[in-house]
């Protein structure tokens, strides 16, 4: 079967158990993830085969980190390895009004040490059926960007669909390219645009606002400037405090508009990789459903990766299904 490929960085999560801060904690839990490997993961529990391409430590660490991507089907057999550290973050989870904070040590990473001849493009994808990325990736290094950049180009050639999350982080982007330049050059091989009002302006240099109006004339413009683009997803969402969000979602696919009702979540678990979660379930859903159910698929998604521990979703096509029926009581299943 060709597979979805994930390209990017695993990363170790360490933080205090519960909701303590770093200065009241002497223990902390570890997870595995990064935004990619979240999406991949995420859709390997949907029942798709995955393969994910990164650049691990060569050591015990990134031992574990492969068996962890292993232990949910996902392929690691495109994943090379490196002397450097696998990279690092930190997470304070807040609650109510106090936010979560997050601190990187990734500058020096293992992932930030591949490059171009390591992955063998041609060959992985002429087995594959479709190709995500997200802005991180090429905000981290050269060799990562340069590397992204064969795959795309090759997935252009093949015509393989490209999506793209293309968040933009300023505190990333220290390898000295500009980073809209990068982003706009990438996003034009890419044919599913996974992003909002920001992400546009950042990339168009536009102004926008957040109406639907202006997400419309947003989107067209977008597609005008990259004529592969072929659709754009938004997620959005309220925060009432740090523990209770909304969430829904809005598409314009170059001929019709289409908007979710609100999902809310109450009490979020944790709020890691659930816009890996969204992206993961649009994935799966434009396979499978027509453009609209795809979203409200995703958005359910979304919204279940809200009350699982750790940066991936373990929800099955079942389970977000049965949001999608309405089932949102969460009564026991006996």
């Amino acid at each position: 079967m060709k597979k979805i490929i994930t390209f990017g960085e695993v990363l170790m999560r360490l933080s205090p158990e519960g909701n303590k801060k770093f200065k009241q904690a002497n223990l902390l839990e570890f997870y595995f993830g990064g935004t990619e490997v979240n999406v991949g993961i995420s859709i390997a529990n949907f029942g798709e085969p995955v393969k994910h391409i990164s650049c691990v430590s060569d050591d015990f660490v990134g031992d574990t980190a492969l068996s962890y991507i292993q232990k949910f089907g996902v392929s690691t057999s495109a994943i090379v390895r490196s002397s450097r550290p696998l990279g690092v973050y930190f997470l304070e989870v807040g609650a109510v009004m106090r936010p979560s904070a997050i601190s990187y040590n990734r500058s020096h990473s293992s992932f930030s040490d591949i490059k171009p001849e390591m992955v063998d493009w041609e060959k992985l994808l002429t087995k594959a059926k479709w190709l995500h990325w997200t802005g991180i990736t090429p905000a981290l290094s050269k060799g990562a960007k340069d590397t992204l950049k064969a795959g795309l180009v090759i997935a252009k050639k093949l015509g393989i669909p490209v999506s793209t999350d293309p968040t933009y982080r300023s505190g990333l982007w220290k390898y000295g390219e500009n980073p809209k330049d990068v982003l706009n050059d990438l996003v034009s091989y890419s044919t599913i645009f996974i992003g909002g009002i920001n992400e546009m302006n950042e990339i168009l240099d536009t102004n926008f606002g957040y109406s639907n109006d202006e997400f419309i004339e947003a989107s067209k413009l977008l597609m005008e400037t990259f004529p592969n683009i072929e659709k754009v997803f938004d997620k959005i969402r309220t925060a009432i405090n740090a523990s209770w969000h909304k969430i829904r979602a809005r598409m314009w696919n170059g001929n019709e508009f289409y908007e979710t009702t609100d999902l809310d979540i109450t009490h979020i678990i944790d709020r890691i990789g659930t816009g890996d979660a969204f992206a993961a379930g649009l994935i799966y859903g434009l396979q499978k459903y027509n453009d609209g159910k795809a979203m409200e698929f995703a958005s359910a998604a979304c919204a279940l990766k809200h009350t699982y521990e750790g940066d991936v979703n373990y929800a099955t096509v079942d389970e977000v299904t049965a949001i999608l029926n309405g089932n949102t009581s969460g009564r026991f299943n006996r």
